[in-house]
């Protein structure tokens, strides 16, 4: 079985596109299952963000999933296609990746 991600890619500055993958689907994997096997099998120019010791804990994995703000890490994968994008309220850096740190934090 296969699952399709839509991931829109960019950075600030170059025109962004969608890249879609197929990948493996397992009943009860991630979307950040996804997103890591697309970096180690298909793909390693993806920027993603993820700090996992303790699902939830870290909410650096947070995006967009069929238009609703999620973390990567608690969201299940489907079959057929999911369309991430980076948060649309956040100044992006790369890919899946935007600035989450308050300014005041920011080295």
């Amino acid at each position: 079985m296969q699952a399709r991600l839509k991931i829109w890619r960019g950075a600030p500055g170059v025109p962004g596109r969608y890249e879609e993958y197929e990948v493996p689907f397992e009943q009860g994997q991630t979307v950040l299952d996804g997103l890591r096997w697309i970096r180690v099998n298909r793909d390693p120019s993806l920027a993603i963000r993820f700090s996992c010791i303790n699902a939830n804990a870290c909410k650096e994995c947070m995006i967009r999933v069929d238009g609703k703000t999620v973390y990567a890490c608690t969201t299940r994968m489907a079959q057929g296609e999911m369309t991430l994008e980076p948060l649309p309220n956040k100044t992006l850096i790369k890919d899946l990746v935007t600035e989450i740190a308050p300014p005041d934090e920011r080295a």
